[in-house]
């Protein structure tokens, strides 16, 4: 069974990766209507008329510079969590979910905010919907890492899932 809990939460772990990664790398998080045309942003660029553009968009003093840092902060995370991923794979999972909602939740937040009071015709896409799934996902995969633990350390079994629990858990 703990063999079980392990392969399924691994593959939990790859697709959420893999849904992450394809719905930060594309251009359709929403879409909506600018000036009679089609028009569609993801994290990265908006297109207009199939024509894409960088966000260069400048809050305040900040400018592009709280973008680099938000970027490379995604950045070290995501190297934090391959790095440690051998060691606390359940905790690394499950707070990969947390920041990843907490990131979601703050774009659907300020989405709503900005374009709900500029546009009538907007919507959420496909790429901000594999965002969540990713999420649940990843959520999925911590959750049957921390359930194979437990039934390690109830059971007493030293297997190679487990013996890396152990070292964790000591």
């Amino acid at each position: 069974m703990v063999f079980t809990l392990v392969g399924g939460a691994s593959l939990c772990g790859a697709a959420a990766l893999v849904l992450l990664v394809i719905s930060t790398a594309t251009d359709y998080w929403m879409q909506y209507r600018y000036s009679g045309n089609a028009a569609n942003q993801g994290l990265w660029r908006f297109c207009i008329n199939r024509k894409c553009h960088a966000h260069t968009l400048t809050v305040g003093e900040c400018g592009g510079s709280a973008l680099s840092s938000a970027r490379f902060s995604v950045c070290c995370s995501g190297f934090y969590g391959l790095v440690c991923g051998g060691f606390c794979f359940e905790a690394v999972c499950v707070s990969a979910g947390f920041l990843a909602l907490l990131a979601l939740a703050i774009y659907t937040g300020m989405t709503v905010n900005f374009f709900g009071k500029r546009y009538i015709d907007w919507r959420f896409s496909w790429s901000y919907i594999l965002a969540w799934v990713g999420i649940i996902l990843a959520f999925g995969a911590g959750t049957f890492h921390f359930i194979a633990f437990h039934n390690c350390k109830k059971n007493k079994q030293i297997t190679v899932p487990c013996f890396v629990f152990l070292l964790h858990a000591s």
